[in-house]
């Protein structure tokens, strides 16, 4: 008698099937380097074993502190592998928000690159929980490693001296797989927790309403470190097709030759890259025919790209999207309704219900505005360490038991189930796709001598989703300028935080309890 093969259950399991069925089918494409299942089987055993052999336990946790390279996809397997969860941290983050995170969740080991030794490497002796740092990067590294405390060792070396030969952790479906950290408007950034039960039914939903199959070849120009980017990696193993891994879009005439070179099938971006994408266009037409489908979220992708889109991938379907960290996604447009519900961001994925209620928690009727509610195996456990923001966002469901995830973000539904979005109740921005604190940008302004007082807001921008706009009152007496205030927060925040419009003014609004009034800061004209 035949058995079937058991369920899956785990994010990893894939891996030696694809490997022993389809062993030299590129599983990922680096810089026009392909990457084979073979390989991406051999080198995350192999990191797996070496991360327990220095000690790693089931349930820690790994940092993958790198540029979107092929040692960061064999980190995230190899960390899975070992029964330990990851957490990608965007190669941008700077100094103290680096160390907030490493020690925040109590990592084990650090997974890096050389380049970026300028920021790490004076952070590493302040993580008392770490007990190993691996770099990538050659000659680099080793320079690198021998002047860390503790000693650092060369990823590739360690990998190449590793049998594949890792214990079996005895991980299960409801153990933690990784750590998103996003953006809160405490300032600190919150770890949102995913099991790989949440991970794995949020990645197979979203192939589903996608249409995907196992030739696809996925494109992927987004940090590893926002979900949306790390999911494209999730799609393409799951289901044994080939992810086309960019480090950015910086430079898209040659993103546009490895789409044409690999035949890309889908193309995932967020409003600012479409708007890169149809300039480019504007200059000299451009057209990829083998582009079946083109996904957007992150923001509102604008009505008139439609069209001009349709020029560019003239086989694509183009799916809009709406979804937040703490459950990957929350709805989809069908492609075919693009035009007829053209401001309206879809129903719920498959696998999930939504519905609203009013501040009061009441159902609100068809029409009128209310807070999303999300229910749905997607749904975060919650988040690390922050057991009252947890309880703010999973609230008692409908059912006995349950928690439903209250986003806390207003929508109206129409008759039909239709989603359409109003705004978000709190002050986090979104921009390039990215979730940014006020508190956080407005942290670095203070940090900087001569700035007394500072304020942060989101306005409306039809490429960036939303522009970051600061306002800043100087020390009297003291005369600040534009470039050296921008200097100072390069420095100090990710590019994507750094304000695009810095507002030198005498003072800012006030409530009459001393609050500054970011209402009133929304009407300023720059």
């Amino acid at each position: 008698m035949i058995r079937p093969p058991p369920p899956q259950r785990l994010l990893h399991e894939q891996i030696p099937q694809h490997a022993h069925r389809t062993p030299d089918k590129p599983a990922v494409v680096v810089a026009g380097q392909p990457h084979t299942y073979r390989e991406l089987d051999d080198q995350s055993a192999r990191l797996a074993t070496a991360l327990q052999r220095r000690g790693l336990q089931r349930g820690d946790r790994v940092a993958v502190y790198m540029d979107n390279t092929w040692p960061c996809v064999v980190s995230i397997y190899g960390i899975l592998r070992a029964g330990a969860a990851f957490i990608v941290i965007n190669p941008q983050t700077k100094h103290d928000k680096l160390h907030y995170v490493l020690n925040d969740c109590g990592v084990r080991f650090l997974l890096t690159d050389s380049h970026l030794a300028f920021v790490f490497a004076d952070v590493v002796p302040r993580v008392p929980g770490l007990a190993g740092v691996l770099v990538s990067g050659g000659e680099r590294a080793e320079a690198c490693c021998a002047t860390l405390t503790p000693a650092g060792e060369v990823f590739e070396q360690v990998l190449d001296a590793t049998p594949a030969a890792m214990a079996p952790p005895g991980t299960i479906a409801l153990d933690l797989a990784t750590l998103i950290y996003t953006s809160g408007t405490t300032g600190n950034p919150k770890g949102v927790m995913h099991t790989h039960q949440s991970m794995l039914f949020a990645a197979q939903s979203l192939i589903q309403y996608l249409r995907m199959g196992q030739d696809e070849v996925i494109l992927n120009v987004l940090p590893m470190a926002f979900d949306y980017g790390l999911y494209q990696l999730l799609m393409a193993v799951q289901l044994g097709a080939t992810l086309v891994l960019e480090r950015s879009f910086t430079y898209p005439a040659e993103v546009f030759k490895r789409m044409e070179a690999h035949g890309v099938t889908a193309f995932p971006g967020v409003p600012t890259i479409y708007a890169m994408l149809l300039a480019a266009h504007g200059r000299k037409p451009l057209c990829f025919p083998s582009v079946q489908r083109i996904t957007n979220t992150a923001a509102d992708l604008p009505t008139d790209y439609v069209p001009r889109l349709r020029e560019v991938f003239p086989n694509a379907l183009i799916f809009r999207m709406y979804g937040l960290t703490e459950c990957k996604r929350v709805s989809y447009l069908e492609p075919e309704l693009v035009d007829s519900k053209s401001r309206s961001v879809g129903k719920a994925i498959p696998g999930t219900e939504v519905y609203l209620l009013g501040p009061d928690d009441a159902p609100v009727p068809p029409g009128q505005p209310g807070i999303l509610h999300v229910r749905g195996p997607h749904v975060m456990l919650g988040y690390w360490n922050l057991p009252e923001k947890t309880a703010e966002m999973l609230r008692p469901g409908r059912y006995p038991g349950e928690r439903v995830l209250r986003t806390g973000d207003w929508f109206r539904m129409d008759a039909e189930g239709f989603l359409y979005f109003d705004g978000r109740s709190d002050d986090i921005i979104k921009t390039r796709g990215e979730k940014v604190s006020p508190v956080e940008v407005e942290n670095a302004l203070y940090a900087i001598p001569g700035v007394q007082e500072a304020a942060v807001i989101g306005v409306p921008d039809p490429m960036l989703g939303q522009a970051i706009r600061a306002f800043v009152v100087p020390v009297a007496g003291t005369r600040l300028e534009e470039r050296s205030v921008r200097r100072e927060l390069v420095n100090r925040l990710e590019n994507f935080m750094v304000p695009r419009d810095i507002l030198f003014v005498d003072a800012l609004p006030k409530s009459e309890n001393g609050k500054i009034s970011r209402k009133e800061l929304q009407a300023v004209e720059p």
